[in-house]
């Protein structure tokens, strides 16, 4: 139930069941059993429009926006007026000025949508709902792609909402955000809600509630030693899909023994960075060095360390094939697409990049006997739950997925782990174990480096921090800095002065 002038949080891990819910309650899908109450009356919505008519609106976590279009026309789509049969696009832009000074949201309507920064589009989505005057506005997982400055400001407009009368109910798995703004929350888990919480719960309270047992929220490591640098990166240029420049002249060193952390707005370079390192991607310009660094990282089939091998590789034109052997481990952002077969089973699944080496095959015979045996000792020492090494790696929850993952690039002798998005979609017990990991492989004198969206992993890991902004890195930076001063960064600004213009 959700009261007038409430914010009430709907919390939980990815997969819960948040967002199916409210695609239900935004007319999106249908529900089988259950029934929709507003102000006490019953609804059976078939689409966006007769919910849009009931007083509901949601803002998506990937905008449904036209990039092309303005701001007053993407407003104005699907709900047009005209004048003599043609568009009134001066009724919709000063309908959208009117909203905007009602709400404290200012945009500008004639500004294009794919000039605009991450927030500003967001706010967009908010007055395209405040347009249509709707009381309740749902707002899925809203700063999954924001700054923290862009996260305060969208806080302050809920507030402001809020006070505006309206009620808003605030999808997020993100339990800061949710004590710093809800007034209400309830706790969704498997699909089923688990209880319901009031803000001055505790975060551990919480995080026990989506994931049903005690779990620690905060990440112990010791200091770092850093040694020689495993990944130095030079004047690196790559391009993206369309041609156009994603990674623009980077410079960054991995040293081993330490976790580099690369923060950043999802979607300024970062992908294509990584799968420029790991050969999925052409290198336009400028080098991929993988070095020695300190003594080896790993551990070979019996279990030992292993030492990596020596000297210094060019990645530059490499397959990822060769990469992988060269002792580079790699954690991909989606681990559907890039890191499992699905219809494998956990123990295929485990060798997937290693099958032909001699303790797993003799020729083009598998040893399944050997294949098997590993993978019985890496689900133990990963605490990958699953019924059987012979179960289907699909039938895994998403977090026992990506321990599969984790369990197969941290079982190799290795001098650099890439690690992308590590914990993406998969809940906080999971996120605990794989935060252990990557910092005992960086004890061990592995170089880590960290691409994650979310800015509390980059800052509880990495020893520095690096932060990309359109392709560049803008600064390193120790891993105390401020958070203002990060974030300020992710979203371009610098402290450096402006330069002078010619009179």
């Amino acid at each position: 139930m959700v009261e007038p002038g409430e914010i009430h949080a709907l919390l939980g891990e990815n997969g819960a069941g948040k967002s199916t819910l409210m695609n239900v309650l935004y007319g999106l899908l249908q529900p089988d059993e259950g029934e929709i109450l507003v102000d006490g009356e019953p609804k059976r919505f078939r689409g966006p429009g007769d919910a849009i008519d009931a007083g509901i609106g949601m803002v998506h976590q990937h905008f449904m926006l036209v990039p092309v279009f303005t701001v007053a026309e993407n407003i104005m789509l699907g709900a047009e007026s005209t004048r003599g049969g043609l568009l009134n696009r001066r009724s919709a832009r000063q309908r959208v000025l009117e909203v905007s000074r009602q709400y404290g949201l200012p945009v500008d309507p004639d500004a294009t949508v794919e000039d605009l920064p991450v927030g500003v589009q967001q706010r967009v989505e908010i007055v395209k709902a405040l347009v249509r005057n709707v009381d309740l506005l749902i707002l899925d997982e809203p700063t999954a792609v924001l700054t923290p400055q862009e996260t305060d400001e969208l806080l302050a407009v809920m507030r402001t909402l809020k006070a505006a009368g309206k009620s808003i109910v605030f999808i997020t798995h993100k339990l800061k955000e949710v004590k710093a703004i809800a007034d209400r929350i309830t706790v969704v888990r498997r699909g089923r809600t688990v209880g319901t919480a009031t803000p001055d719960a505790s975060e551990d309270s919480l995080a026990a509630q989506m994931v049903g047992r005690t779990v620690k929220l905060r990440v112990d490591k010791q200091e770092a030693h850093p040694g020689e640098p495993v990944l130095t990166v030079g004047g690196l240029t790559v391009l993206d899909e369309r041609g156009q420049v994603a990674v623009d002249g980077v410079d960054l060193e991995v040293r081993a023994g330490e976790v580099l952390g690369i923060a950043g707005v999802q979607g300024n370079g970062q992908t294509e960075l990584i799968e420029a390192i790991m050969g999925l991607r052409p290198v336009q310009d400028g080098q991929i060095m993988l070095h020695a660094g300190r003594a080896g990282t790993g551990r070979d089939a019996g279990g030992r360390r292993a030492a990596a091998r020596e000297g210094s590789l060019s990645l530059v034109g490499r397959r990822t094939r060769d990469i992988l052997r060269a002792g580079v481990g790699y954690v991909p952002e989606d681990r559907s697409a890039d890191g499992l077969v699905m219809e494998f089973s956990v123990a295929e699944n485990l060798v997937l990049d290693r099958y032909d080496d001699p303790q797993y095959a003799s020729g083009i015979a598998l040893s399944p006997s050997a294949i098997n045996r590993a993978a019985r000792d890496r689900i133990a020492e990963f605490d990958v739950r699953t019924s059987s090494h012979l179960a289907p790696v699909g039938t895994l929850s998403g977090g026992n997925q990506q321990k599969v993952i984790v369990a197969r690039e941290m079982s190799s002798p290795l001098r650099l782990l890439v690690a992308a998005q590590p914990t993406r979609g998969v809940d906080v017990g999971s996120t605990e174990f794989i935060h252990a990991r990557v910092v005992r492989e960086r004890d061990q004198g592995t170089g880590v480096l960290l691409v994650s969206s979310e800015l509390d992993e980059v800052v509880a890991l990495a020893d520095r921090i690096a932060v990309m902004y359109r392709g560049k890195v803008l600064a390193t930076l120790p891993a105390d800095a401020p958070r203002e001063q990060i974030g300020l960064l992710m979203a371009g600004v610098t402290d450096e002065p402006a330069p002078e213009k010619d009179t």
